[in-house]
């Protein structure tokens, strides 16, 4: 089981990168998967320290775990790379702070949101799902701090690139404007 899981934990890390190196840069990609290996440990680490059973309702956590923090350091690098294109002669450290800042009430209010509903789903649910509510409690406390910190220092550590090519000015963003329906 325990193969299983890190195998399973592994691939989907792997797309991570992939699927972020693709849609962004290579630093971004190595922040993000940094920010979901750091979610990972500390999520398995608590249930050994807490000596928890590890079974497979602790799996699908994990693996839910990596998606929604995943999906927290997407919101944070879009921003990031939209305020790079924005901000050109500003130093990375101030457009990511600047960056941070902007996604941070969003962050924030769908952590508390998420919180609510698996507190709730913790102290009304049954003996079957408590395990995988505890991880997904852990996993969003510490997703939301590895999006904001730990991703996102990766990136100013490794730096990244400001020359991306220009939008073209002709084109007005829409483009079904000119089609006959």
């Amino acid at each position: 089981l325990i193969q299983t899981a890190a195998i399973a934990v592994v691939l989907a890390i792997a797309a991570v990168l992939i699927y972020i190196w693709l849609r962004f840069e290579w630093q971004f990609a190595l922040g993000a998967v940094a920010a979901l290996v750091h979610d990972v440990i500390l999520t398995i680490g608590i249930f050994s320290e807490l000596q928890i059973r590890f079974d497979l309702a602790i799996i699908a956590a994990l693996l839910t775990i990596v998606g929604y923090s995943l999906n927290d350091t997407v919101v944070v690098f879009d921003r990031v790379r939209e305020n790079l294109r924005k901000y050109k002669k500003r130093p990375l450290s101030e457009v990511l702070n600047v960056s941070i800042n902007e996604t941070l009430s969003r962050t924030f209010m769908t952590s508390v949101t998420t919180l609510l509903a698996l507190i709730s789903l913790y102290v009304l649910g049954g003996d079957v799902i408590r395990g995988f509510v505890f991880a997904m409690i852990w996993g969003v406390i510490v997703g939301t701090y590895s999006s904001v910190f730990v991703a996102s220092a990766i990136l100013l550590y490794l730096g990244v690139k400001r020359d991306w090519s220009k939008p073209d000015p002709n084109n007005t963003g829409n483009q079904f404007s000119n089609v006959d329906a």
